[in-house]
């Protein structure tokens, strides 16, 4: 293989994997549903209003349904990539928030257990309003994007992991960069500070959505200072 048919051959795998990291439920793929999701940058959002429109719109999606509201927090505490999910889930629980919380770094969900967490989940649950959580790749410049998405989150996708879609809504956040030979290696290799501060957004931001405390004082901008 030449040198340019291999760079041809990665490009393509890395465009490929940038799609599938924010997948839809098939189902949902509509340009009506293209409007109902949004995002934020940790890194390069210095308008706050942008923060507060992603609260709100989270927090429309959360009043805007009669069902009972469940966080599942997808990742294992065993990669410092994947642990965005429980870590969320633990600063969930310790601000109170007032849904059911699944996935912390005590009781973490992943591959393992995903299938019978959600069994769980609905067995204790009367037709739950199920919103993910989970770490994701993009390329270098979405680091630190958090994203708000209609559909279902599709856990594992990006290192080829065959897992059930969860929920009717998801929340991710860009760890890293996606390596598309690597992909794994990518999770692995993940800056601890990047997740704890993605991690401490997030919470902050569903805080605030369901009318608590907010996690920290901090404002968006303060967080870009570290």
């Amino acid at each position: 293989m030449t040198v340019d048919k291999w760079t041809e051959t990665v490009n393509y795998n890395l465009r490929r994997g940038l799609m599938l990291m924010w997948p839809f439920d098939s189902k949902r793929k509509t340009i009506e549903h293209s409007g109902r999701s949004c995002f934020y940058s940790v890194e390069k959002t210095a308008d706050g209003n942008e923060y507060h429109e992603f609260v709100n719109k989270l927090k429309g999606v959360l009043n805007n349904t009669s069902r009972e509201v469940v966080f599942l927090c997808v990742g294992s505490d065993r990669s410092t990539g994947d642990s965005l999910g429980p870590i969320v889930g633990t600063k969930l629980q310790e601000n109170g928030i007032p849904f059911p919380v699944y996935g912390t770094l005590e009781k973490p969900v992943h591959a393992l257990n995903l299938k019978r967490v959600l069994k769980e989940i609905h067995q204790t649950h009367q037709d739950p309003f199920i919103l993910g959580i989970d770490a994701c790749l993009g390329d270098e410049p979405q680091i630190g994007f958090i994203f708000l998405k209609e559909g279902s989150l599709i856990p594992g996708i990006a290192v080829n992991k065959k897992l059930p879609s969860v929920g009717e809504y998801h929340m991710k956040a860009v760890v890293n960069y996606l390596d598309a030979l690597y992909p794994a290696q990518s999770l692995n290799n993940t800056r601890l500070f990047t997740v704890m501060m993605l991690a401490e957004v997030m919470t902050k931001m569903i805080t605030e959505a369901v009318g608590g405390e907010p996690a920290s004082r901090k404002t968006p901008q303060e967080f870009n200072q570290r």
